[in-house]
């Protein structure tokens, strides 16, 4: 048994290229999407544009996600360009992600856990940097992998490659920027692009409390992160990222396995008393109503003083 379970994993960890019409597939979405509210005069489709654009916008960042990994593309080299092609609508550094992103895998739900600011406590303060991240995550993320994290965990070479990456950004939008001034066409293109970073954050808040709220704390990889079975729309825009405890106990497993790989997990996961829940709404707006956590940890420490 162990042996069959051995090589279905092995299989799961295969990448394949026959996968990637969907990236095609996205960006044309998006395109699509960003074509319409730039064209449309009206306030209606141009803010449900604006919302789809932000919904589908998850789904580039998924593709990016699985790079961080090194599960998208065969060749590190790839992952890598994509990784930083794809963080350009959002303001934000690959190098920057995939440093907090790995360090979250690795030390997920534990004091060390870059991820785990939600959890902080119940003072005045825990409560406005839950909220604020609910309500603001766009523009705060902007703040916190620009500079925050790098000056947390960034040795020299690393902020060369995060100023390296931001440059060139940065000569992107300039760019644009200066086409669609010459065009007349400045605030159209600023409409396009940043208005949606809003509805983005919000899914991305969403989505990002549904993974970990209320699992237990420093409990290892397969109970320390939840399941959300959702549904076909979301799992086909967001990339299988629902999948979530089988993603962090086998992070390397690209986007088109994870199903296959819950199925595979599923006696360990009823076994351990992993969390599975039904839909993103549900544990959302459970943790609007409870707000910041308090880690079992910190519970402990109280109770014995």
């Amino acid at each position: 048994m162990d042996a069959v379970r051995t090589r279905a994993l092995r299989a799961l960890h295969r990448r394949s290229s026959r996968h990637h019409w969907k990236i095609p597939l996205m960006l044309g979405v998006w395109l699509a999407l960003a074509a319409l509210a730039w064209r449309s005069a009206s306030a209606w489709p141009r803010w449900p544009c604006y919302v789809a654009l932000g919904y589908v916008q998850m789904s580039i960042v998924t593709f990016m996600h699985d790079c961080t990994h090194g599960a998208l593309f065969r060749a590190p080299w790839k992952n890598r360009a994509f990784g930083m092609l794809a963080m350009v609508p959002f303001v934000v550094s690959f190098v920057a992600f995939r440093s907090d992103h790995l360090s979250h895998h690795r030390h997920n739900r534990s004091p060390r856990d870059p991820d785990a600011f939600t959890m902080g406590g119940r003072r005045v303060r825990d409560f406005v940097v839950f909220y604020a991240y609910v309500l603001l995550g766009a523009p705060l993320s902007l703040v916190y992998f620009g500079l925050i994290h790098p000056i947390q965990a960034f040795g020299r070479r690393e902020w060369l490659a995060h100023a390296g990456e931001l440059a060139l950004h940065a000569a992107i939008y300039a760019v644009a920027l200066a086409w669609a001034g010459a065009a007349g066409a400045a605030a159209d293109l600023l409409r396009v692009w940043l208005l949606p970073l809003l509805f983005f954050g919000y899914f991305n808040s969403a989505r990002f409390l549904a993974e970990h709220y209320g699992t237990p704390w420093d409990a290892g990889q397969l109970v320390g992160t939840r399941t959300v079975l959702s549904n076909r729309v979301n799992r086909f825009f967001w990339n299988n990222i629902n999948y979530h405890i089988g993603h962090h106990a086998y992070p390397g497993v690209p986007w088109y396995h994870l199903e296959r790989l819950h199925e595979l997990l599923l006696p360990e996961i009823r076994a351990a008393g992993a969390i599975v829940d039904r839909g993103y709404a549900q544990v959302f707006l459970r943790a609007l109503r409870r707000g910041p956590e308090v880690p079992a940890t910190a519970d402990l420490r109280r109770s014995a003083a």
